[in-house]
């Protein structure tokens, strides 16, 4: 296998409305981001993954474009966003843009011409149909939006605000690729897809996900614009399996670098439910079967695998999964050793690597997410109590993840002047803020600092194969080469049952020379040692 600078890579998402206020609006931009460079180099990271900066509306917060050459004017204009590529380069630093085209704005001007012009060209870009069927929303409702100016429905399975494309129209895909083309031209090092399994939909078989000519589009899309260049792509694909995973991944398929896989986060949600539905004990043995599988499946050369505990659009996973009380800074540490250590791109969301947690939402008015709010009124029409609702949405909803970073104790956690920020800030923040974690030399940004320079020194993080060990139900235990990774991921005591020794230590959270004499590990162990 020809090795990339990806494999190595450890990414960082930025959420560009809570990472930095430079201007004291309340709301995070580019100028932001760019005064924070420093921290991020020192933490190590190879590239940011950034969230939606273009023109929008913002209904989804960014995801619905409205302009794919121009910055959205809360974030900046363009010459901040030249400004922070030139600044990031200087930092070693990557950027790698988020790239949304499986639907616009309807404020972008092809939904604009196709509304007022039927016979327009850009009427073909979108779904049109003269009835609707049953496809509905993953914000609620209907996936179909009637438009009383050309008396016909367009099909958007997001928000009525986000028309879905039609990527069987030749000139639209272009359009696309031109685009694309335009930015790694800016010096972009490449895009994360925005569900970019949807985008060979065939609504009228109701088919959403993985259509017969997604590939085809992929295959297409990468040689218009990536082919003979060095970039990451990482496509977001809730519905893949490892064989899926390889024919986006695989080098010989000349798709994309690798994909986001979401099997692991469907733990978080009662089967066959509404994610709302959500269950807060993490299910250890199903959780390691899962990793097993696309650890193994997706084998070296064949595929390539992305690693991942939180996004945008996930809950913090130490309020779901970690343990916010007494061992808030010892279970995040064991979530990222069990993380890091796999095969595979690590991704950490902004804030991750101090330990931020959920937010304590008290009533809707504190909620800024369409779909959290879609949910609640539909909740509450069918009778579902307001306490209820909010039990789930400071559990599961997507604003969890978009509260402010927490650069400091005072007002605001640092994040900005404003008398007002977007989204209220987290309450935790006296306590878990980067300012404290840099002056404590045993806080959780030195682990993920450690880990990330480990991924960059150490072949056998990239090349060795897994192997899933047989222990008790909650200790999750795999070797790699010569290395044992041991992570008790519960509350409780557990036994170390297997090894005998070790010659090394390369990262712990705890004394693992007391684990090896007694053969127990405490609460939330974690460690990695060389074995041979």
């Amino acid at each position: 296998m020809e090795k990339q600078w990806w494999h190595s890579a450890t990414i960082y998402q930025i959420y560009p409305k809570s990472f930095m206020d430079s201007n004291g609006d309340g709301i995070g931009d580019l100028k932001g981001i760019t005064s924070r460079l420093d921290y991020l180099q020192k933490l190590g990271i190879t590239a940011i993954w950034l969230s939606p900066v273009y023109k929008s509306p913002m209904d989804d917060n960014g995801y619905d474009i409205s302009d794919y050459q121009d910055i959205a004017d809360i974030f900046g204009d363009m010459a901040d966003m030249e400004e922070l590529l030139a600044q990031a380069e200087e930092h070693n630093i990557k950027i790698i843009m988020d790239l949304v085209v499986n639907h616009t704005s309807d404020e972008h001007a092809w939904f604009v011409e196709a509304r007022e012009n039927p016979d327009s060209p850009e009427r073909d870009y979108y779904i049109w149909r003269d009835q609707p069927n049953d496809l509905v929303s993953v914000f609620g409702g209907s996936a179909w939006q009637y438009d009383d100016k050309s008396g016909q429905y367009y099909l958007h399975f997001f928000s009525r605000k986000q028309p879905d494309l039609n990527w069987e129209n030749a000139e639209l895909r272009q359009k696309i690729y031109d685009m694309m083309n335009w930015w790694i031209d800016k010096g972009v090092a490449g895009f994360r897809m925005d569900v970019i399994d949807l985008i060979g939909k065939i609504p009228d078989q109701k088919i959403k996900e993985n259509g017969p000519k997604l590939h085809d589009y992929i295959k297409e899309m990468h040689q218009a614009t990536l082919a003979g260049k060095d970039l990451l792509t990482v496509g977001e694909t809730w519905g893949a399996t490892p064989e899926i995973a390889k024919q986006y991944s695989s080098p010989a398929e000349k798709e994309l670098s690798m994909v986001f896989q979401f099997e692991h986060i469907g733990l978080q949600h009662k089967p066959d439910a509404p994610k709302w539905d959500y269950i807060k004990e993490l299910d250890v043995s199903a959780l390691k079967e899962i990793f097993n599988k696309w650890q193994t499946e997706l084998e070296l050369g064949q595929g390539w695998n992305s690693l991942f505990w939180n996004n945008h659009d996930l809950p913090r996973v130490l309020s779901i999964w970690g343990d916010t009380g007494l061992y808030h800074q010892k279970s995040a540490k064991a979530l990222a050793i069990a993380l890091h250590l796999m095969r595979g791109t690590p991704y950490i969301y902004q804030g991750e690597e101090i330990g931020m947690t959920n937010y304590p939402f008290e009533d809707l008015s504190q909620l800024n997410d369409i779909e959290s709010l879609n949910y609640a009124h539909e909740a509450m029409e069918n009778g579902r109590a307001q306490e209820q609702v909010m039990d789930s949405i400071r559990m599961i909803g997507r604003d969890n993840a978009r509260t402010p970073m927490q650069w400091d104790a005072d007002a605001n956690a640092g994040f900005s002047s404003s008398a007002q920020t977007w989204l209220p800030v987290n309450p935790n923040h006296a306590d878990i803020n980067v300012e404290t974690a840099l002056a404590d030399p045993d806080s959780i940004f030195y682990t993920y600092q450690k880990l990330i320079q480990l991924r960059k020194d150490n072949d056998w993080l990239v090349d060795a194969e897994f192997e899933l060990l047989d222990t008790a139900d909650k200790v999750f235990a795999y070797k790699r080469d010569n290395y044992l990774i041991v992570v008790n991921l519960s509350g409780e005591e557990q036994a170390l049952d297997f090894a005998s020794d070790y010659k090394e230590i390369i990262i712990s959270n705890t004394d693992v020379e007391a684990i090896f004499a007694s053969g127990k590990l405490e609460a939330w162990d974690a460690f990695c040692v060389k074995v041979e």
